[in-house]
């Protein structure tokens, strides 16, 4: 049970201030509101005593900005407390009292200062575009002229969550092959700077007798061993030259489409760009924000650019009067099965539910994706370091046998 801090008006006008023992922020309003009494503003008071130690090392290690998580963590909060009945901007306070990264808390507190200000909540966190995404601006906006906005947090927070979990289920897709490819690249190095060189000793004079792979390998090593700063200047050129390249618009567009195209992965990947494509798209007709409008965050969250194109082609299209689904038509990247989904529920006038059924059988598809290249990587990867090690292995065995042989 936590303790809450209040401010009161009762049925006469006075406001009364004091603390107050719930199970929660909802139940603590509740109690307030049974005894006649209308919320000001409650916010949790932390006590020294009960602060964990799980707590207290976090706190040290808030020097980065806050993360997706703190948003999630805050739209939940907010979505419980409005609920609850209590004014945005005291939840806004309590929230921010309790928010042990200072850079959130300051966010939190501008926004704040905002509302009370006179702007909307949805002109607030606009002017945070890499926390707040358009996204969630927009449903806020939305909301905020229906009335419906603790129902909407909810909705956002949902959403947020699905996506944080799609997206940490792929990076740890991706994780398992880096960790095998780093170890498989090591172990070569090892091998070619350390193990070949000492039996280079034994092979010296007897260059003649030796089997081509390993004369190969040896002046690869040789290369390596004399010439190492020259590797690792090459290394390092390329990975900047990479970086900078991948951060520009043709950089970009080149990695994209190699994340379709790959045999492997591409079947990931597109469920990955469906599902969060179609889910966002649904969830913004859902809330009531206009079709073009939609199409235009949903090319900007859908995260490859070659789909950002997609929908930048159809928002033209719609722009001009067209239906949704004919430029979809003439696009590959979308099965025909699903246009023709997007087309029925065109006509229906029952797009937004169309959409959602289409992004959650793609949630279902992109699990089974990444279970399918998470268990077609380890044999992939175990058979492609099999290989290197023992091509290796041969290198350095095989004179050795030839040579026993020319003794005898």
């Amino acid at each position: 049970m936590a303790l809450y801090r209040y401010q009161a008006k009762g049925g006469n006008g006075e406001v009364r201030s004091g603390t107050l023992a719930a199970d929660s922020a909802m139940m603590a309003a509740a109690i307030l509101r049974n005894q006649g009494q209308r919320v000001v503003s409650l916010s949790p008071i932390e006590s020294a005593q009960v602060k964990s130690l799980g707590a207290t090392f976090k706190s040290l290690n808030y020097s980065s900005g806050p993360s997706q998580r703190d948003v999630l963590d805050f739209t939940t909060q907010m979505a419980v407390m409005i609920r609850a009945g209590i004014s945005i901007r005291a939840a806004l306070e309590g929230i921010a009292d309790q928010v042990q990264n200072p850079k959130w808390r300051e966010v939190l507190r501008n926004v704040r200062q905002d509302v009370e200000g006179g702007r909307q909540f949805s002109e607030a966190i606009a002017k945070y575009p890499k926390l707040f995404s358009p996204l969630y601006v927009n449903m806020v906006r939305a909301s905020e002229m229906s009335g419906s906005f603790a129902k909407m947090l909810d909705r956002i927070a949902a959403y947020m969550s699905q996506q944080l979990e799609t997206r940490k289920m792929v990076i740890g897709a991706m994780i398992y092959p880096g960790i095998i490819g780093t170890m498989a690249v090591a172990v070569t190095v090892f091998l070619l700077t350390f193990v070949l060189p000492r039996f280079a000793v034994v092979f010296k004079g007897k260059e003649e007798h030796l089997p081509k792979p390993t004369v190969f390998l040896m002046a690869i090593s040789a290369f390596m061993v004399q010439y190492w700063y020259v590797l690792m200047i090459i290394a390092f050129a390329l990975g900047v030259g990479l970086f900078i390249f991948m951060r520009t618009r043709m950089g970009r567009l080149t990695v994209d489409r190699l994340k379709l195209r790959v045999p492997l992965f591409k079947r990931m990947f597109r469920a990955l760009y469906i599902n969060r494509s179609l889910h966002t798209m649904g969830e913004l007709l859902s809330a009531g924000v206009p079709m073009l409008d939609s199409l235009a965050i949903t090319g900007d969250i859908s995260g490859n650019s070659v789909y950002k194109q997609m929908w930048r082609q159809v928002y033209a299209s719609v722009k001009q009067g067209k239906k949704l689904v004919q430029p979809l038509q003439k696009s590959v990247l979308l099965p025909r099965s699903v246009v023709q989904m997007i087309a029925a529920g065109e006509e229906s006038g029952k797009l937004s539910d169309v959409l959602q059924e289409i992004a959650s059988y793609y949630s279902k598809v992109l699990r089974d994706a990444i279970k399918t290249v998470t268990s077609m990587i380890e044999p992939i990867m175990i058979i492609v370091m099999g290989s290197v090690v023992g091509f290796i292995a041969m290198a350095i065995i095989l004179p050795i046998f030839k040579m026993s042989s020319l003794v005898k």
